[in-house]
């Protein structure tokens, strides 16, 4: 337990800064400066009401277990709202935890409950007697209503939600989703367990991630009661395990889970496991266990295009109320181009930079904040925004440009749209075309072409270019 509140603190934000992306952290928990450590009751100072209630409202799980794994169990946190030094709150907002009193490990002949880290981690029941509740351990907010459908992750999620509808009942066990960090790995996941439970509230679902299944394995290994351990993960429906990458290079660990997977498997029960590389790729692992995960679907999720981003961005603005123009909801995604939990960080940092400066949320601002923010971001200019920057300039619509149509206006616009596509992308000329009216290589070099001609010949037609180019660097 940690006696000074610096200290206790600043441990507390190493924890909080692994599980946040970096805008995020940097918006609402660089700021907070922690005044007193008084027994297990630490009170904070954030600068406005706007952190309190936001802090509340998304963070205060988080917090919670972090507060109970540094300070302790009975942890207690009050808030101290310091605006300025002439405005502070008569009196400090003392909040109640989630979670409570954390057990001890007890065994009572009937059940045995894993701690580790200060934290319960898992309930597995003896053989032999009828298994207790177990706690599926989903995040609510994960749901397929809010789990934004692109072409980066479309086959994912639509092999998600046939195993929800048919657990172990398709060709997709395992399902083997992976992809890179914030691309929606865990919020797929937990979002077909979800799923599971709403048209199956019999089956038992339980979603748990890799390393606290090692430090379960450990600590029941260190209690000889590893065949304990076995035989509560044979009992579940549907095992959820993400971040199955830190499997690697750890034995005995693969060995128990290779005859979890056999058991489960061969009782027709649902496995969905994520990863962060596809199973060809995982080094460290057995053989016979990569081989398990080739049995179902790996799909794989892939950054966001930029039309994916916009829909992610606008249900983000819809569902927290907010109203925020087109154009800057472009810029966000036209320079936050790296996964989702970066691009929603990004958008509620802006937020809060309006509420606590009293500012309108405008693009001046959204540029500031994202130099700031995200400077080491590179922007990605997409053939899906030039398109949409060509169309708005010309004033139509970016449909028009796979139409069949040969109006003067709508060819020139394309000719255009494939110019800047070939000048500032990394795309090949066939995917160019495919891309704008599903064209072949030849049509896009024939375009190019003419737009480099007219630029010779054509003042005006020179200057609307300039204005184009000036507007996609913004």
């Amino acid at each position: 337990m940690t006696t000074n509140c610096e200290e206790a603190w600043a441990k507390c934000l190493n924890i909080i800064q692994e599980n946040l992306p970096k805008p995020v952290f940097n918006t609402f928990f660089a700021p907070i400066v922690p005044l007193e450590l008084k027994g297990s009751l630490l009170t904070i100072q954030v600068p406005s009401n706007f952190f309190y209630e936001y802090l509340e409202a998304h963070y205060i799980e988080l917090i919670a277990k972090t507060l109970h794994r540094v300070i302790g169990s009975d942890a207690k946190l009050e808030y101290r709202v310091v605006v300025s030094k002439d405005d502070v709150t008569e009196r400090p907002i003392t909040v109640r935890l989630p979670g409570g009193e954390i057990p001890k490990n007890i065994t009572n002949g009937k059940r045995t409950i894993i701690k580790g880290d200060n934290e319960k981690i898992g309930v597995y029941s003896i053989p032999g007697v009828e298994p207790i509740q177990i706690d599926p351990h989903l995040n609510p907010d994960y749901t397929f209503d809010n789990y934004v459908e692109g072409e980066c992750n479309r086959l994912a999620r639509a092999a998600g939600f046939a195993v929800a509808g048919n657990p172990a009942g398709t060709s997709f066990n395992p399902l083997f989703i992976y992809g890179g960090s914030g691309l929606g790995k865990t919020h797929l996941a937990n979002a077909i367990g979800l799923e599971v439970k709403k048209n199956f509230p019999d089956k038992v679902v339980l979603y748990v991630d890799a390393n606290k299944f090692l430090t379960q394995y450990m600590q029941a290994t260190r209690d000889n009661n590893r065949n304990d351990f076995i035989h509560f993960y044979q009992m579940i429906d549907v095992l959820i395990l993400d971040d199955v990458q830190y499997f690697a290079d750890k034995q005995g660990t693969q060995e128990v889970f290779f005859h979890i997977f056999n058991h489960l498997h061969q009782h027709q029960k649902q496995l969905i496991l994520t990863s962060d590389k596809a199973p060809v790729d995982l080094n460290g692992m057995e053989e016979r266990l990569l081989s398990r995960f080739k049995w179902g679907l790996a799909a794989d999720l892939q950054e966001p295009d930029f039309e994916t981003r916009i829909k992610i961005l606008k249900r983000k603005t819809y569902k927290d109320g907010i109203e925020i123009k087109e154009e800057i909801l472009e810029y966000i995604a036209s320079h936050v181009t790296n996964n989702v939990r970066e691009l929603e960080g990004t958008l509620i940092s802006l937020l809060a930079q309006a509420t606590l400066n009293k500012k309108e949320i405008t693009l001046e601002l959204a540029k500031g904040m994202i130099d700031k923010l995200v400077k080491n971001t590179q922007r990605e200019i997409s053939i899906d925004y030039i398109q949409k920057v060509v169309c708005n300039y010309f004033s139509m619509s970016v449909d028009v440009l796979s139409s069949k149509t040969r109006k003067r206006e709508i060819v020139q616009a394309r000719q255009i749209a494939m110019y800047f596509a070939k000048n500032m992308t990394k795309c090949s000329l066939a995917v160019i075309g495919n891309a704008i009216g599903n064209k072949d290589h030849a049509t896009v070099l024939h375009a190019c072409k003419t737009v480099n001609n007219l630029i010779e010949t054509d003042k005006a037609f020179k200057q609307d270019l300039d204005e184009i180019e000036k507007r996609l660097k913004m």
